[in-house]
């Protein structure tokens, strides 16, 4: 009698070890899997019940026979592992949408950076293109008006760069992740206002992309 409830203690442990952390993983993953769907899944209630029929059968096709044979070897294994395959279920269940929308901040961040940089490049292209008007002698004598804040393309021009370098030097706004896009959007409004202040000034649009 005492060898065979030995022997029932070996076994159900061996079926803990070796059924247990399958069991939980299945669990755990088919229902971050579910959870996720029904996280992200757009609007189309006929896809998303076909694809939960198929991640609950894959799903079941791992937890079941992990569950089944240590619960026939020991009922007190089998439940035992019952209770960590909800436990881990209920787990993952709470804990995805935190994880989710801490990846998808990541995500935003990232691009929101590589925005940021490119703006950086754009605006020194832009601010290259205009400082010639300004250092360039030949490009002052043939377009004053470029230099000549009394007229409203040039006055706005310079507004926009104001307003662009200040975004790009102050970090409590548009120049660092998580600070939006007020930095990007600047350098678009002040290349529209570089344009515009071109036109006025009757510089042809293809002299005006030219470098110095």
């Amino acid at each position: 009698m005492t060898e065979g409830l030995v022997q029932g203690l070996v076994e159900g442990a061996w079926a803990l070890v070796l059924c247990g952390p399958v069991l939980v993983a299945s669990v755990a993953a088919t229902v971050f899997v579910v959870r996720r769907r029904s996280l992200l899944a757009s609007d189309g209630g006929g896809q998303r019940s076909d694809q939960l029929f198929w991640d609950l059968f894959l799903g079941s096709c791992v937890a079941v026979p992990a569950l089944l044979i240590p619960t026939l070897i020991s009922p007190l294994t089998g439940l035992f592992l019952a209770g960590a395959a909800v436990a881990a279920g209920i787990g993952v269940y709470r804990w995805a949408p935190r994880y989710l929308a801490g990846r998808s901040r990541r995500r935003d961040d990232l691009a929101r950076e590589a925005a940021h940089q490119a703006a950086r490049a754009r605006h020194d292209e832009l601010m290259a293109r205009w400082s010639r008007y300004e250092l360039d002698p030949a490009c002052s004598i043939d377009y004053p008006a470029l230099t000549d804040v009394r007229l409203p393309e040039t006055s706005a021009l310079i507004k926009a760069m104001r307003a662009a370098e200040q975004l790009r030097s102050d970090p409590g706004h548009g120049s660092v992740p998580g600070g939006g896009n007020e930095y990007p959007d600047a350098v678009t409004s002040l290349a529209a206002s570089l344009a515009d202040a071109e036109r006025a000034a009757g510089i042809p649009s293809g002299k005006a992309r030219q470098p110095g």
